[in-house]
């Protein structure tokens, strides 16, 4: 997903067309579109969530001309009520992926409903395999990111790391691609201990961009140069720091306190 500081500018009409407006991009892997979409949305915002009904109004005029923020405005929509075809004949986008964030505002009002206290293993599972953070969970029960990560911690809800097989499955995939999913049951590498894990600058943006990116570089330069294992977390696919051969791990994950503690 592309991000966007159109804000930072004024008089910057926020219509998205096909102009180059982005300052820079992230990159979410899951193993379902929920997953992949809610991920991504918080790595672009770190303010953000996930797939948030709340954060923008209704607008049918911002649903049938793109803006940096219609995903939200499509979320307050679904929310409202609007039916798959009317949202389909306001947007054109593909009902495939349509229905797809409706599983997500339905799921909301599923947590909505139950309020504070303990949730099942089935229902925080369920939120868990299709994107939703503990902190995203914690707002809809009027709770907080502790007490959901220490449930899920009881319940034994854990994220398992899968490698990204970049050679279709011709030949067993080496290359240490990884990310984080709760739609697995086994890892796929082992976990010895040693390693040093550099925290990458994440997305690209107005005032901050490839000179972080160079300290996280240098960083992993001179933990190699002493001899440290590395793990480099970032989620930016332009930079260097995910390169495949600059770190011995590297996770292409978020960068938040739930994400770096499960790694």
């Amino acid at each position: 997903i592309p991000r966007w500081d159109l804000s930072k500018f004024q008089r910057v009409s926020t219509k998205i067309g096909s102009s180059m407006k982005s300052v820079g991009e992230v990159m979410a892997i899951g193993r379902k579109f929920e997953e992949a979409f809610q991920k991504a949305l918080r790595m672009v915002d770190e303010n953000v969530t996930g797939f948030d009904p709340y954060i923008k109004p209704l607008n049918d005029d911002e649903l049938e001309k793109p803006t940096d923020k219609r995903m939200f405005v499509l979320a307050a929509s679904i929310k409202a009520g609007y039916s798959i075809d009317r949202l389909y004949e306001l947007t054109k986008i593909d009902r495939w992926f349509l229905q797809k964030m409706k599983n997500i505002i339905s799921y909301y009002e599923l947590l909505e409903g139950l309020g504070q206290g303990i949730l099942s293993h089935a229902v925080l599972l369920g939120a868990k395999q299709i994107g939703f953070s503990d902190k995203q969970i914690a707002a809809a029960i009027k709770s907080s990111e502790l007490v959901v990560r220490k449930q899920r911690k009881e319940s034994n809800i854990r994220p398992f790391v899968k490698q990204i097989d970049t050679v279709a499955a011709e030949w067993p995939a080496t290359t240490n691609y990884l990310y984080l999913t709760y739609n697995g049951s086994t890892h796929d590498v082992d976990f010895p201990a040693g390693y040093t894990m550099v925290i990458g600058s994440g997305v690209y943006r107005i005032g901050s961009s490839v000179e972080f990116d160079w300290c996280a570089v240098s960083c992993l330069k001179e933990l190699r140069n002493l001899g440290r294992k590395t793990i480099m977390v970032n989620y930016n696919p332009e930079t260097v720091s995910t390169d495949y051969d600059m770190s011995d791990r590297l996770y292409f994950e978020e960068i938040s306190f739930e994400v770096v503690m499960d790694i």
